[in-house]
């Protein structure tokens, strides 16, 4: 997992207009512009000239590896959540969350082969859980409170969590070809995966849009 400092953790926090706090009240709140897609708009931006980072694409079912503006590899087709990508996923619902993540972890043992988790929910996902009232005041606040004790979000809370990019393991190259089949997560072939651990590592941003 990516340990996260105290510096990081509250440049995350203090990002969002309502840090989790036990002494603040549940708010009432207005209608606002999904945060999500506000951060996706500059997401693709990248962080400098030499940063290795991937692009899923949902309307292009592609993958791609990027360094700095330059394509590094590209994978396609590739499968993702069988009731699609949207900005807010709720667990069980097999939706593919949209957003900016970091790989946080592989796990070479995978039944896919290779599994690198991304640390969905991220603050932004759970802000927006609050304000949806998908989050109690007490869930958000206890969202961070197991992200700063563990350097890494919950993973059992109404937003669901392991959620990451594999391959397929023994599963049908056939139907992964033609649909749209995981419960949430980015699935490449099994070559793909073994190409893609080449390149990239814990730490890497990943961004699904």
């Amino acid at each position: 997992m990516i340990p996260v400092n105290r510096r990081r953790f509250l440049a995350m926090a203090l990002s969002l207009p309502a840090v989790a706090s036990a002494a603040v009240n549940t708010p009432t709140y207005t209608s606002s512009p999904d945060l999500i897609e506000t951060l996706l708009a500059r997401a693709h931006v990248p962080r400098h000239s030499n940063e290795l980072w991937v692009l899923v694409d949902d309307k292009e079912a592609a993958l791609s590896v990027f360094r700095g503006n330059e394509l590094v590899e590209r994978f396609a087709p590739i499968s993702l959540g069988r009731s699609g990508a949207k900005t807010q996923r709720t667990r069980g619902g097999n939706v593919t969350p949209l957003g900016e993540f970091r790989i946080n972890r592989f796990n070479y043992e995978s039944q896919w082969r290779t599994f690198m988790s991304i640390d969905y929910p991220t603050p932004p996902h759970a802000r927006m859980a609050l304000e949806k009232g998908i989050y109690s005041q007490a869930d958000y606040e206890n969202y961070f409170d197991y992200y700063r004790r563990n350097g890494y979000p919950p993973q059992n809370t109404a937003l669901g969590g392991a959620i990451g990019i594999h391959g397929l393991g023994r599963a049908d190259p056939d139907i992964h070809g033609r649909h749209h089949w995981t419960q949430g997560c980015v699935a490449v072939t099994n070559e793909q995966i073994d190409r893609l651990a080449e390149l990239v590592g814990v730490g890497t941003r990943v961004v699904i849009r």
